[in-house]
């Protein structure tokens, strides 16, 4: 199985406990035979190297350098990671499984690479922008949700961390709750963690096909 995992942190550049949460599950996937690729962003770092682990990272840079906010550094970054996507894609003569997104930031770059090259990808739940901004009512806060909307309407499957999450997933964007997997942190990433999740999206792809 070959996977691409999107994720704006990842070591050495953390910001927050996202960074080696993917970090640990990129590598327990190796592990697990998964040919992972991971991409992420970086403005030092730039280009691609393999971990001894045998997980591969693509890091990207934003081509535009001045951002009025989170959301115009979004947009812009994701051209870069649906690039280095699409690099990826070819150069293992088009055989990607799935993509997993961490959170919302790169979530347009994988609806264009599902549309465009026919990629499913599961979209793995960190938070909410109801739930980070309580009143989420301005233009800023709706495009986000927008883009929330977008990656729960677009995948093939959902992943949080909590019972709760998935609640609240299914409350405010009504998302079916058959197609939300509960994977808690301290779950392994193998056959009951995110390697069964990969598994079902794999085989419903080769099964569309």
């Amino acid at each position: 199985m070959r996977a691409i995992v999107f994720s704006w942190e990842y070591p050495p550049r953390v910001v927050g406990q996202l960074a080696e949460y993917v970090k640990a599950l990129a590598t327990g996937l190796a592990a697990n035979k998964v040919d992972v690729n991971v991409v992420t962003y970086d403005d030092r770092l730039m280009g691609e190297t393999q971990e001894p682990s045998g997980v591969k990272t693509a890091r990207v840079t934003n081509p535009v350098k001045t951002h009025i906010g989170v959301l115009t550094w979004v947009l812009t970054l994701n051209q870069e990671v649906e690039r280095a996507a699409a690099n990826i894609y070819y150069s293992s003569g088009k055989k990607i499984d799935l993509i997993n997104v961490f959170d919302w930031h790169f979530i347009p770059a994988a609806v264009a690479l599902k549309n465009g090259l026919g990629i499913p990808f599961v979209y793995s739940v960190e938070s909410l922008e109801d739930h980070r901004s309580p009143t989420a009512n301005s233009s800023y806060n709706l495009a986000i949700k927008s883009i929330e909307w977008l990656g729960f309407y677009e995948a093939q499957s959902v992943t949080v961390k909590s019972e709760w999450m998935k609640e609240e997933v299914a409350r405010i964007y009504q998302v079916p709750a058959e197609k939300i997997s509960v994977i808690p942190t301290n779950m392994d990433s193998g056959k009951n963690g995110f390697l069964k999740v990969y598994s079902t999206v794999a085989e419903a792809k080769k099964n569309a096909t």
